[in-house]
């Protein structure tokens, strides 16, 4: 076949050098029960057939912008100017792809620098990279970072982490020779990750706002961290978080990660999203992905190009400091342009509306009898106690029209002491007819 040139010969062939018999035990890791074991499909289909089958398939999916939408835990619905998708659709930007030869790539390049400073003033930081595929993998590259430095292999996790961020860090470290502290899920934000933090603690990761939503100050435990020679790492999942909290930098931050899709870019059924690092002037030799610098031309005019770019594919790859050899560029030009057309006032004034519209449906929530919110604190997403099972409660408010949040069940899956746990968030799209349907149709699941 024109697009599939091996032989069975050949397959073979490969499979024996990579020791395996065949190419089902490839997929030996994932679960039995979770992969399609054949697919019930016709040999050939006419385009309009295909279309009508594809279109009964999507219909199944209710639509985030359809009904009250509270889902967060990670990736949130936030309002996308129309600007954004209009100038990323541009073909000098959505045809480009690495611009290794600056003189024909200067635009590209520039919005790369400029999403850079972006970055660094959000997070408070002295410098940022060119982006990276999402939160949860600059986040397993920040601890791999923090290990090179501090030439320690052990990474303390707090339990308010974002369990796929945790599990990607999990899958990740022992195929380095690195250990892994994970503390307990902490839904009440308690914790005390003080008492786990010892001299050979290699860094601290600790998300604020939690996963469960609680605000954290940072700056006792980056104090504990560095008392140690250690280093803490800060991570978000709601960057329009940082246009209302103290960045992390300010609380002694040593490296700052997490995941910028609520800025430019829709949820897109999961991705593509755009990775956020951040970190100390001292440390960008170990800093991971491209970095875009300011330079000048031969006749002195201002340009830019790729630096410190020790990446796998580049000269002095055995000095590499990561194996991520692509940025999200297109999602960092979307934030970019969404973040310029926002401001500094614009981002404040967005982030003061996500938290006023959370606290008013937090305290609508916490009237019905039975409910109990864990939160004293929180940005525009928190958790509440259900006088129930949690997953079931928001299958029967799906049937009723409303999206109602992520349980808690979702992403940790058999701990039945968080089952009864909800992850709400609620952003400038919600209305106050959203927080009324909501109330209400939880008031008839209850009762």
């Amino acid at each position: 076949m024109r697009y599939l040139p091996h032989s069975e010969a050949d397959r073979q062939a490969m499979l024996a050098a990579i020791g395996v018999g065949s190419i089902d035990d490839l997929f030996a890791d994932i679960p039995s029960d979770l992969r399609v074991h054949g697919l019930d499909l016709p040999r050939a289909a006419g385009e309009i057939s295909v279309e009508r089958t594809l279109g009964r398939l999507s219909a199944e999916n209710i639509a985030a912008s359809s009904v009250p939408f509270f889902v967060g835990a990670g990736a949130y619905k936030h309002h996308v100017p129309a600007t954004v998708d209009h100038l990323i659709q541009r073909s000098e930007f959505l045809t480009s792809y690495t611009p290794y030869q600056p003189e024909i790539t200067q635009g590209t390049l520039q919005y790369l620098f400029e999403f850079q400073t972006q970055v660094a003033h959000l997070t408070g930081m002295e410098v940022a990279n060119a982006s990276m595929y999402d939160g949860s993998t600059a986040t397993v590259e920040a601890v791999l970072m923090a290990h090179r430095i501090t030439k320690r292999s052990k990474a303390v996790l707090s339990g308010g982490l974002h369990p796929q961020y945790r599990a990607v860090v999990e899958s990740l470290s022992p195929m380095a020779g690195d250990t892994v502290d994970a503390l307990p899920a902490d839904p009440t934000g308690t914790e005390d990750i003080l008492a786990s933090i010892d001299a050979d603690t290699s860094c601290v990761v600790v998300q604020s706002p939690s996963v469960y939503g609680h605000l954290i100050d940072l700056a006792p435990i980056a104090a504990k961290a560095h008392e140690v020679g250690a280093l803490l790492i800060a991570v978000f999942t709601e960057v329009v978080s940082l246009g209302l909290v103290e960045p992390p930098g300010a609380q002694g931050a040593d490296i700052v990660v997490g995941e910028g899709q609520s800025i430019g870019n829709a949820l897109s059924f999961g991705g593509p999203y755009v990775g956020l690092f951040a970190t100390r002037l001292k440390y960008v030799r170990q800093m991971p992905g491209r970095l875009c610098g300011e330079t000048v031309d031969a006749e002195g005019r201002r340009g830019f190009v790729l630096t410190l770019s020790t990446r796998e594919q580049h000269i002095r790859r055995d000095k590499a400091t990561s194996n991520i050899c692509t940025n999200s560029g297109l999602c960092a030009l979307a934030f970019t342009i969404h973040m310029t057309l926002l401001g500094e006032k614009g981002l404040a004034r967005l982030a003061r509306i996500n938290h006023a519209n959370a606290v008013k449906l937090a305290e609508s929530l916490s009237a019905l009898p039975g409910l109990t919110l864990l939160n004293d604190s929180f940005f525009n997403e928190f958790t509440i106690r259900l006088p129930g099972d949690a997953a079931d409660i928001v299958e029967k408010l799906v049937a009723k029209g409303v999206l109602a949040g992520v349980p808690v069940s979702r992403l940790e899956p058999g701990k039945s002491e968080l089952a009864d746990l909800l992850i709400v968030a609620s952003t400038e799209v919600n209305t106050d007819e959203d927080r009324a349907a909501f109330v209400a149709a939880l008031s008839e699941v209850l009762a």
